[in-house]
């Protein structure tokens, strides 16, 4: 990730991932970090070193913006809003988490990329 990027980030989200300390409090509240390959401070993290790869990144489309993790950080980092810029520029970059031509089971399917797919689908 580029200086450009995290700046869009930043500007997008309104919020500064350096701002984090690293409590861990965003990944104690997130009612589905079990299911995350990375944890929510672990990608805040990745996001302050800028050495995230949008393409890989696969634990931003299972939040399901719950927002626990912004109304508990200390330090308002508001990781779920983070999380919502990544999204919103991955899409932007014409990468789709999903495809709904080569899905097979929805169950299976991160919540918050179909929701992202349906809304770039339909305008």
């Amino acid at each position: 990730m580029n200086e450009d990027l995290f700046k869009k980030i930043i500007e997008i989200s309104g919020r500064n991932p350096n701002l984090c300390y690293q409590c861990g409090m965003c990944t104690v509240v997130c009612p589905i970090n079990q299911y995350m390959d990375l944890k929510p401070h672990v990608i805040i993290r990745y996001v302050q070193l800028k050495s995230i790869d949008f393409k890989k990144l696969s634990s931003v489309w299972k939040c399901v913006s719950c927002m626990a993790c912004v109304d508990r950080c200390p330090r308002d980092v508001g990781p779920g809003v983070i999380f919502e810029a990544i999204r919103s520029l991955v899409l932007r970059k014409g990468i789709d988490a999903v495809d709904y031509n080569k899905l097979v089971d929805f169950e299976k399917t991160p919540s918050m990329a179909l929701i992202a797919l349906s809304r770039k689908m339909t305008g």
